[in-house]
């Protein structure tokens, strides 16, 4: 009898084929007391444990081969910067000497402490990073244990996984390495979420993948046969032959979808009836210019930089920011690149230093430009850095979370400040460098025509935009449901700012996870939006969707959907506006 099992699709497509079940082996932790003349013993074990795992990290990061997806070599390289941040080793040492306790138990502390701030960070990105340190922790822990093996139990690396669906608890950037060239369909694990390093893996390396199907290992047996649709995020176990046919025919219509895809790599971007539309592409690494050049992505239209500030703590300095920006240009070889400042909150402190007491609610605390304004050490390194990129290439400059114009104010002083110290020193930079805000307060959005004196273009970030309009926290379980880009209040929002910036002679964007949904392509075009910028694998099918509509009769469905007051109506009316 066949059994289906949902789980989150974090990468498209359809995958056939037998079970390959990964049991690691689960660390067992027990306290233990010791006396303090033990204590000396017990941190030199634990230092000890932590040259080890260096050391097993570096040799899977030398023996990867040549052609390993950059993603996968940089999520190695987060791993071995965790492992010399002092939260995990010096803070365990702490704690091993205040509560006379084992190594095991004092790692086990202070990785719960870790997975609960990161657990309660706003941002599902920099929540999803709590799986990497859970990774690390468990490494050190397997070899405080006496555990030999690195990363997959020897059996897994032992059989021929070739044509196999990997399904396990959850997989670090170490068991991909060893994995990724031996033919492997899908992964499906049971924890992790869309922006956990599995799922980033798995749609670089362009592999269906589902993520968070609590207790898959459970229902599985080794070579059992599933279907694995990361689509929809539906896992079949033991199909009929009737389902079979089914999935077998939607993966020959993939096939030949995606191979449509790659005919208009090269093509413009431009609906049937001649409007040219800007299709860009969002980044989070330096590395994913790999996967922006796969699909023939020209510019870049957010590039954020919270990933130099990761994993550590004390916060980059003017030339790391400089050369991660010079990477992406080069990479661009002459096409734009829009860098957002730093968009971090209360709930993550990016160095030693304390900005704030914990906020009862990070989302609307000390955030983004708001931390940025409050702290000149924190911001005039990436400004600066900004500034000199903006010689080497076409540069823009966003500010997110922009609520007032005051803001913007005080930010363009900066910029002018800098510009001073910049021309004193004969330092190069453009003079014209673009000035931008991103539209993700309602505030900013009801109100761009007072914000045009001070900003040069808009980019609306549809994933807090929605959550502030609607008052729903998007990855709090409970009311996520409510998040729905097509309630008739986030609609007129972008309907208002587009409009706005079009009668002030601003460019307009988009650069939230709306535009990247083939759902909402269509909708946003006839809302007035002539500029996305869209996560690299939705690139292609974006721009597909865009080459296939004709505008006109487009902003009459739309009109109506500004209207609709349910759900009821407005689905209906977009099946209708993606059915023309």
């Amino acid at each position: 009898m066949s059994i289906s099992l949902h789980g989150i699709g974090v990468s498209k497509g359809i995958a056939i084929g037998p079970v390959h079940v990964i049991d690691h082996v689960e660390v067992e932790i027990n306290e233990a007391t010791l006396s303090r003349q033990c204590l000396d013993d017990e941190i030199l074990r634990f230092q000890e444990a932590l040259i080890t795992a260096r050391e097993q990290l570096h040799r899977i990061r030398t023996h990867v081969t040549e052609n390993t997806h950059v993603d996968l070599t940089a999520f190695i390289d987060t791993h071995l910067m965790m492992l010399e941040d002092d939260l995990l080793t010096d803070a365990p040492i702490q704690i091993i000497l205040e509560r006379q306790c084992n190594a095991e138990w004092a790692l086990k502390l202070q990785c719960d402490h870790l997975v609960e701030i990161f657990e309660g960070m706003e941002d599902p990105y920099l929540s999803a990073r709590k799986h990497d340190v859970v990774h690390v922790v468990t490494r050190i822990q397997r070899i405080l244990k006496g555990y030999e093996e690195e990363a997959l139990p020897t059996s897994a690396l032992e059989t021929d996984l070739t044509d196999h669906i990997i399904v396990a608890d959850d997989l670090s950037p170490a068991d991909t390495a060893l994995m990724q060239h031996r033919g492997i369909l899908a992964f499906v694990t049971e924890f992790g979420g869309a922006t956990s390093h599995t799922a980033i893996l798995a749609r670089s390396l362009g592999i269906p993948a589902i993520v968070g199907l609590r207790k898959a290992r459970g229902f599985l047996r080794q070579i059992d046969m599933i279907i694995v649709d990361g689509s929809h995020g539906v896992t079949i176990i033991d199909p009929d032959d009737r389902t079979l046919r089914y999935y077998r025919q939607r993966q020959r219509e993939e096939r030949r979808y995606r191979a449509s895809l790659n005919k208009i790599k090269r093509s413009p971007t431009r609906t049937l009836d001649g409007t040219d539309i800007s299709l860009q592409v969002n980044i989070e690494f330096p590395e994913d210019m790999t996967a922006v050049k796969r699909v023939g992505g020209e510019s870049v239209g957010l590039y954020r930089t919270e990933f130099l500030y990761m994993n550590r703590r004390q916060a980059p300095d003017e030339e790391e920011h400089l050369d991660a920006y010079t990477r992406v240009l080069k990479a661009l070889q002459g096409g734009p690149v829009t860098i957002r400042t730093l968009d971090l909150g209360a709930d993550k402190q990016v160095d030693s230093r304390t900005h704030s007491s914990p906020a009862a609610n990070p989302a609307l605390g000390l955030r983004a430009i708001r931390l940025c304004l409050r702290d000149a050490q924190l911001f005039r390194p990436q400004i600066r850095a900004i500034l000199r990129a903006s010689a080497k290439g076409q540069v823009r400059l966003m500010v997110p979370m922009v609520s007032g114009p005051h803001e913007m104010i005080q930010v363009r002083n900066i910029i002018n400040e800098v510009r001073t110290e910049l021309t004193q020193k004969n330092i190069p930079f453009d003079p014209r460098m673009p000035i931008g805000a991103m539209i993700e307060v309602p505030a900013l959005a009801v109100c761009v025509d007072l914000f045009t004196p001070y900003a040069d273009f808009f980019s609306i970030g549809t994933n807090d935009l929605i959550q502030y309009a609607l008052a729903i926290d998007r990855v709090d379980d409970s009311v996520n449901y409510l998040y729905d880009p097509l309630h008739p209040a986030v609609l007129r929002l972008i309907k208002m700012s587009i409009d706005a910036a079009n009668k002030a002679d601003r460019p307009i964007s988009m650069c939230g996870e709306m535009a990247s949904d083939s759902r909402y392509v269509r909708l946003l075009l006839g809302l007035g939006l002539r500029a996305f910028s869209v996560n690299p694998e939705a690139f292609l099918e974006i721009k597909q969707i865009i080459n296939n509509t004709d505008m006109k009769g487009l902003s009459r469905l739309t009109g109506r959907l500004l209207k609709a007051k349910c759900n009821t109506e407005t689905v209906p009316l977009l099946e209708q506006i993606n059915s023309d």
